[in-house]
């Protein structure tokens, strides 16, 4: 009997992230061009939660009904070690610093095997920088120093590549 790979759990080690323009109403074309891409050391945050709405009913004693209620996204958190390309900040600091009108992006969160061919992914909807971290400074330290990169966004999708 063959093995079926799809029944194996993908490593997480090895992921890329995108960012594309996300225009108002609509849906990101084949047009738009990568604004930045790269590669990450951590991603979390990928979360969806929904809050069910409690209906007590008369009659019913044995717990009352659960109907579905608002989702809520997690703010994404991606780090990275910090080099001298600015995009990211660049971002930031048009979305929260100068007031200048700053696009949401559309983030995509590919997941690759070990050949490097992707497998499974997440996009985030219309997402925009809340929090910007540089590394922490100290001389005596011999480890890379890591940005990080806070998003919120306005939905949470699983992608097939």
């Amino acid at each position: 009997m063959p093995l079926d790979t799809d029944l194996y759990p993908f490593h997480i080690f090895r992921f890329g992230v995108t960012f594309k323009e996300a225009p108002i109403g609509g849906t990101v074309g084949k047009d738009n061009v990568d604004i930045c891409s790269g590669a990450f050391s951590d991603c979390t945050g990928l979360e969806a939660t929904m809050e069910p709405k409690v209906i007590k009913e008369g009659g019913r004693n044995y717990g009352p009904a659960q109907r579905a209620g608002q989702v809520t996204f997690s703010t994404v958190i991606l780090k990275r070690g910090i080099t001298t390309t600015r995009h990211l900040w660049q971002w930031w600091e048009y979305f929260n610093v100068t007031g200048a009108y700053a696009h949401r992006m559309q983030v995509t969160i590919m997941l690759m095997d070990t050949a490097g061919k992707p497998v499974t992914g997440w996009q985030l909807d219309r997402a925009m920088p809340i929090k910007f971290k540089s590394p922490d400074l100290n001389a005596k330290g011999t480890e890379i120093g890591i940005e990080e990169l806070h998003l919120a966004h306005e939905g949470l999708r699983v992608i097939k590549p």
